[in-house]
C-alpha cells in the first residue's frame, strides 16, 4: 500500500520576511511566516519546509531564530533548506527545532556530504533538493543558488546518485514552472519518479486545485510542496503593510491585487477536494 500523500506549504524566507517570486527570483514580501505557518498548521498541513533564498548569497543559514519560535508552537515535521554546507550547519539547524534539512549547492560541491549527514543523522533527516530547468534538447539540467547557477549535471542521473550516496528524500523543484501557476512540469516529474525509489516531493507551477489532484492520481509521490495557492488565499484577508520598511520589496502588499494566474485555495479545501478522487492523503 502506497504511503498517504503529504501536502506541505513551502515557505521562502528572506531575513524576517515571506517572500514570494516567479522561477525563484523577483521577490516580493507577503507577510511575517510565523503567521502563515500557524495558520497553516491549524489548516492541517501535514509538514512545512523553510527554504532561506538568500542563503547562497552569504554563504550561511539565518532561519535559526525562526525556526525555534516555530518548533515551539507548530507540532508538525519542519524541513529547513539554504546555505547549510556542514554538518555543523546540520546540528545547528536540528538544535534550533528542525526536523529534516534540505541541501543543494553542498551536495554538488561535496557530494559525500550527503553520505557523512545521513551517517551520522540519518537517511530520513537528509533531503536533497534539485532545482531543474528544461534544456533545449529537452533533458533537465541541475542548478543551484536559485536557478541561477549551472552544475553541468543531468537532474535525472543526479537525482539517482543522491539516493546511491545517502539521501532520504528528493526535493524537486521546476525553476521553469515555479511561481507561474501553469501546472506542474509532468514530464520532468515522470522522469524523476520512474528512477528513485526514495520519496519524491514536488514542487513548482501549481496555480489551481485540478494540478494538485492530476499529479497526485497520475504518480505516487511522496508529498506536494505548494506555496503561491495557498500564500495568495491567506493575504486575501491577512494582508498587513506595517513592519517591512526596512527590507523588502512590498509593492505587491501595498497594490491589493492577487495574481492572476493563481486560484488560490485553503489547505482544508484543498485536502476535501481529494475525498472524491481516490487519493490517498493525509486527512485533516
Amino acid at each position: 500500500m502506497s504511503l498517504a500523500l503529504r501536502i506541505i506549504p513551502r515557505l521562502d524566507i528572506k531575513g524576517p520576511n515571506l517572500v514570494k517570486g516567479m522561477h525563484l527570483e523577483g521577490l516580493r514580501v507577503l507577510g511575517k511566516p510565523e503567521h502563515f505557518a500557524r495558520h497553516y498548521y491549524e489548516q492541517g498541513a501535514d509538514e512545512l519546509i523553510y527554504q532561506d533564498v538568500v542563503a547562497s548569497l552569504y554563504g550561511r543559514n539565518s532561519l535559526q531564530e525562526i525556526i525555534s519560535r516555530t518548533a515551539k508552537e507548530i507540532f508538525i515535521p519542519l524541513t529547513v533548506g539554504g546555505g547549510i554546507r556542514t554538518l555543523e550547519d546540520i546540528v545547528d539547524v536540528l538544535r534550533a527545532g528542525a526536523d529534516k534539512v534540505s541541501i543543494n549547492t553542498a551536495a554538488h560541491d561535496n557530494p559525500q556530504l550527503i553520505t557523512h549527514a545521513s551517517e551520522k543523522f540519518g537517511k530520513s533527516t537528509i533531503v536533497v533538493a534539485i532545482e531543474a530547468i528544461r534544456q533545449i534538447d529537452n533533458t533537465y539540467q541541475a542548478f543551484t543558488d536559485n536557478g541561477r547557477n549551472r552544475t553541468g549535471r543531468n537532474v535525472v542521473s543526479w537525482a539517482k546518485e543522491a539516493e546511491k550516496l545517502g539521501a532520504g528524500e528528493i526535493l524537486l523543484t521546476s525553476v521553469d514552472k515555479e511561481g507561474t501557476g501553469e501546472g506542474l512540469d509532468m514530464n520532468l516529474i515522470k522522469q524523476v519518479h520512474s528512477s528513485i525509489n526514495i520519496p519524491l516531493v514536488v514542487h513548482g507551477g501549481i496555480g489551481k486545485t485540478e494540478h494538485a489532484i492530476t499529479v497526485a492520481n497520475e504518480l505516487n509521490i511522496s508529498g506536494i510542496a505548494i506555496a503561491s495557492l495557498l500564500h495568495y488565499e491567506y493575504i486575501k484577508t491577512n494582508r498587513q503593510v506595517e513592519g517591512f520598511e526596512e527590507e523588502g520589496n512590498i509593492e505587491f502588499l501595498k497594490s491589493n491585487r492577487i495574481y492572476s494566474k493563481v486560484m488560490p485555495t485553503d489547505l482544508a479545501n484543498l485536502k476535501k477536494s481529494f475525498s472524491g478522487c481516490a487519493i490517498n492523503y493525509r486527512k485533516v
